[in-house]
């Protein structure tokens, strides 16, 4: 599986970044079909979200699945996206 992150319009975060691949790679070795991930993390100023948002698209055979979250940090924008992913992705698997 390859996966692409981009930091849109603010900082690489270093602790980010490696917690959203290793739960990435965690989540390719469940749910084998997926082929890639597209992972953006964006930063928003204003007061309507928590502003750390994280969003994932991933690749696999049929259409794609995406997930996004606004949170406080991004390390918790990642593990809700995650976990929102592996809904989705459980659920498609079910079908």
């Amino acid at each position: 599986m390859k996966y692409t992150i981009q930091f849109v319009q603010t900082e690489t975060d270093g602790s980010a970044e490696n917690l959203v691949i290793k739960k990435i790679e965690r989540l390719s070795r469940k749910f084998q079909e997926i082929i890639n991930a597209d992972i953006f993390f964006k930063e928003e100023k204003d007061t309507h979200g928590k502003g750390k948002i994280c969003e994932i698209r991933l690749s696999l055979p049929g259409p794609r699945v995406f997930a996004s979250s606004d949170e406080e940090t991004y390390e918790a924008a990642v593990a809700e996206t995650i976990r929102d992913l592996e809904r989705q992705l459980a659920k498609k698997k079910g079908n």
